[in-house]
């Protein structure tokens, strides 16, 4: 399988124009959206300017190729509601109304995390004055958004990497109830919209564990929770299909679906004591940390490109467990690996270089048509 998908790589030249000979759905050939849409959703992470329509290209390449979205960072608690008695909903009025008109799958991002928490949150020690601002907080999001969003990240992050719940504010002034607490406030205030967990290392056993007992929790108690979110931040190696292959199974047999979620392909060596996606951790700048900062070298883009082909070579396998796929970002440049976990590194994890164009990594996955 890697040598024929190297030389239908190869064959390309860096050129994608004449493949469709070859496909069995050439229709379907130039469009993530086409190409999956009898397996599951494929999205992006979209920042403000493409919500507010000034980003021209990305916009462009977003109403093409993908069919679900997720607000990167404007429905996060410092952003939407920057006072207890102020909400700001005017970017994500233009993310709904974005979603709308696209007829995409639009998902909320996120109700319940320690980060990125307006500064009053994260002074509150009273339980009486948390449950009130969980419930003000859910309550008034969720039914503005009643019928366009279509699925919540309820709650995000809550775990340890040992699979204990993280002491965040919300933790330490309720206690574990307050991931019920926020599940029962979104269920009461859109029973049709998609209630989620999401977080990052879910692959790695003892974190997985903390999963399955976190979601089977929720179920015990008769609290509504549709799906877990595998946030895809990972590298060319790591994890191994075998470890993703076993967490989505272990989810599904909860009898949840499994939403792959902020996917992205790291091609950068990882700093010392590097731990999945915690955006509090920053390191030093050193260039053996910034190897490519000018262009990817062919030979890491058919690293990137083959990696990308075993994992939704997976996925497809597994479409019947997985609602929707989505890349945390529209295009190498707008990624936020750019940044983290070190300041001024050149990254490249997605599928669309910096001026928008495709890589082999696009044509990697879209190779997966004429393979079925």
């Amino acid at each position: 399988m890697v040598v024929t998908f190297l030389v239908f790589l190869l064959s390309l030249g860096g050129c994608t124009e004449n493949k469709t000979d070859d496909i069995k759905k050439p229709e379907q050939a130039r469009s993530l959206k086409r190409a999956f849409a009898d397996d599951f959703y494929v999205g992006a992470a979209i920042n403000a300017r493409l919500i507010s329509e000034e980003d021209s290209l990305a916009l462009q390449l977003l109403r093409k190729e993908f069919n679900s979205i997720s607000p990167e960072n404007d429905m996060k608690w410092e952003n939407i509601h920057p006072a207890p008695d102020s909400f700001y909903f005017d970017i994500a009025d233009r993310y709904a109304a974005l979603a709308e008109d696209n007829n995409m799958f639009a998902l909320g991002h996120t109700l319940v995390w320690h980060s990125q928490l307006a500064d009053y949150m994260n002074t509150v020690s009273d339980t009486a004055t948390m449950n009130v601002y969980l419930e003000n907080h859910i309550s008034t999001i969720v039914q503005r958004y009643k019928g366009k969003i279509d699925a919540w990240d309820v709650v995000n992050e809550a775990l340890n990497e040992d699979g204990t719940l993280r002491e965040s504010v919300f933790f330490k002034v309720l206690g574990e109830k307050y991931i019920a607490k926020a599940f029962k406030l979104a269920a009461q205030s859109d029973s049709d919209a998609k209630l989620l967990y999401n977080d990052y290392n879910l692959c790695v056993p003892e974190k997985r564990g903390g999963a399955v007992r976190l979601v089977k929790t929720l179920q015990n108690e008769g609290i509504k929770i549709d799906g877990v979110g595998m946030q895809g931040h990972w590298g060319l190696k790591e994890p191994s299909l075998a470890e993703i292959e076993n967490s989505i199974l272990a989810y599904s047999d909860l009898g949840v679906k499994v939403s792959i979620t902020e996917l992205d392909i790291t091609v950068l060596p990882n700093p010392w004591d590097l731990e999945g996606a915690e955006v509090s951790q920053n390191f030093e700048n050193e260039d053996r940390m910034n190897p490519y900062p000018d262009v990817l070298p062919y030979s890491v883009q058919l690293q990137l490109a083959q990696r990308y082909h075993d994992i939704f070579q997976l996925f497809v396998k597994h479409s019947d467990k997985i609602d929707r796929v989505t890349f945390w970002g529209i295009n190498d440049g707008n990624s936020w690996l750019n940044n983290w976990p070190i300041r001024g590194r050149t990254n490249y994890p997605l599928l669309f270089d910096r001026k928008f164009h495709p890589k082999e990594a696009y044509d990697s996955i879209l190779s997966l048509i004429s393979e079925n």
